[in-house]
């Protein structure tokens, strides 16, 4: 297939990339610098500009651009940036590929399981309602800046993602460090659930959104194992070999990191991946010790 990726230097889609091509796709990317080569195209959602050539004979979309979560305190200048880097991006993108006369089949969005707010008793699933906070808001108008898209016809899959696993970036990256020099700890009481994915499974999963037909609307990418912090903590530690009695208070996380240790790293989201499960995925890696083994080299 010919696939469009946007966000293509982000974590997520610079390993993308190379598994597409290594597939036998060819890949085009929209980006926000100057295009560089033949299979790249500019786009710039702030001014609604996006060059309509890079959509052209297009098969699918994978739309993964958005401002880091987690990257910074949430100043309101932040969180503006936030919402406005995948709602307006997702809007652009959907509109103008609802201009197209031959549109492409599908496009996979991403967007997360803060969908169903920062702390949520019991068990989600895709047909769980709407939480409540600052991130479910994004979620849900991330989600619906794709109805453009959907009007036209185009397969759309909301891919709500939980924490993705690697040392290459994300959320283990940066907890690596203090683990390692054997100051880490749990978070709070360490009673949150956390919902998880290695990176593998990540690229697997966009690979079958891709090619599976029955799938469209949202669908979690997460394992059927969310962990506990405590239990993440201790896992982690035994995997590195380090001790773990340092904890972060709630109110030391609340002091370093403001609003955003509520809805991130003190949410708890216990979130079953039921789309992907009755479509036939199987995870490579749904047990934690055995992913921090494999994403570690351990």
């Amino acid at each position: 297939m010919v696939v469009l990726v946007t966000g293509s230097t982000g974590f997520i889609g610079s390993a993308l990339v190379p598994v597409l091509t290594t597939g036998g796709h060819s890949v085009r990317r929209l980006v926000r610098s100057e295009p560089t080569g033949e299979d790249e195209f500019h786009w710039q959602p702030e001014s609604e500009n996006l060059d309509m050539k890079g959509l052209e004979g297009v098969d699918a979309v994978v739309h993964l651009a958005g401002e880091n979560i987690a990257a910074g305190r949430w100043t309101p200048s932040k969180k503006a940036r936030i919402l406005d880097s995948r709602v307006k991006g997702t809007r652009l993108l959907c509109e103008s590929l609802a201009q197209l006369a031959e549109p492409p089949k599908v496009l996979v969005c991403s967007s997360g399981v803060g969908y169903y707010g920062a702390r949520v008793a019991g068990v989600v699933n895709e047909e769980s309602p709407l939480g409540a906070g600052f991130l479910a808001d994004v979620c849900h108008q991330w989600e619906v800046a794709a109805v453009p898209a959907v009007e036209k016809g185009i397969r759309v899959v909301n891919l709500r993602t939980g924490i993705v696993l690697s040392p290459a970036g994300g959320t283990l990256a940066r907890m690596l460090t203090p683990f390692k020099m054997g100051v880490g700890g749990k978070l709070g009481n360490g009673k949150q659930y956390i919902s998880w994915m290695t990176l593998d499974d990540a690229l697997e999963i966009i690979n079958h959104v891709l090619v599976t037909e029955g799938l469209r609307g949202p669908v979690n990418a997460v394992t059927p194992q969310p962990v506990t912090n405590s239990e993440f903590t201790k896992t982690l530690g035994r995997v590195l070999g380090r001790p773990t009695i340092f904890l972060m208070p709630t109110f030391a996380a609340h002091l370093v990191f403001g609003e955003m240790a509520d809805e991130t790293l003190l949410s708890s989201i216990r979130v079953e991946p039921t789309q992907l499960l009755k479509s036939g995925y199987t995870f490579r890696y749904p047990e934690l010790e055995g992913a921090l083994r494999h994403v570690l080299s351990k």
